[in-house]
């Protein structure tokens, strides 16, 4: 990996966990007296007027009718899932979980819901060391959750 290439991937780690911890904040902090649907309306076109704004970062080496006809229903899929995580992030902190706790239960769940997705669709492959981390994380999870 040159180092343009290790910059690149150490800033899109940084950018990823910084949006998340931001993420989480906002969403503990959402007021709960604020409709769930219309403060998502406000988020949904923030991001859509930033990613408008952003496009001019990534440049389009095509025309954008035709960028528009390579984007297929994974866009859609994706617009579902967000709002899935949206929804239910809030209606977990809405609920009680601890902004402190409900990341993590959810992130560990995730991930290893995504060890086998990537095992099984995209070939990736494991080390010893990476199930052991596996088998940490879910002894995490565990104790997380513990009630004792």
């Amino acid at each position: 990996m040159g180092e343009r290439e290790n910059q690149m991937y150490i800033f899109a780690i940084v950018l990823a966990i910084l949006g998340t911890v931001l993420y989480h904040l906002f969403q503990k902090i959402t007021p709960a007296d604020v409709h769930p649907m219309f403060a998502f309306v406000v988020t949904y076109a923030t991001s859509t007027v930033l990613s408008i704004l952003l496009i001019p970062l990534f440049p389009i080496s095509t025309s954008f009718v035709e960028m528009i006809k390579k984007v297929n229903w994974v866009s859609i899929g994706l617009g579902i899932a967000i709002v899935g995580v949206e929804v239910g992030y809030l209606l977990a902190y809405r609920a009680g979980w601890q902004i402190s706790l409900g990341a993590i239960v959810s992130n560990v769940a995730v991930a290893v819901l995504l060890v086998p997705i990537g095992i099984l669709l995209f070939r990736e492959k494991l080390t010893t060391v990476n199930y052991v981390g596996i088998v940490l994380c879910v002894l995490g999870f565990v104790m997380t959750n513990w009630r004792g």
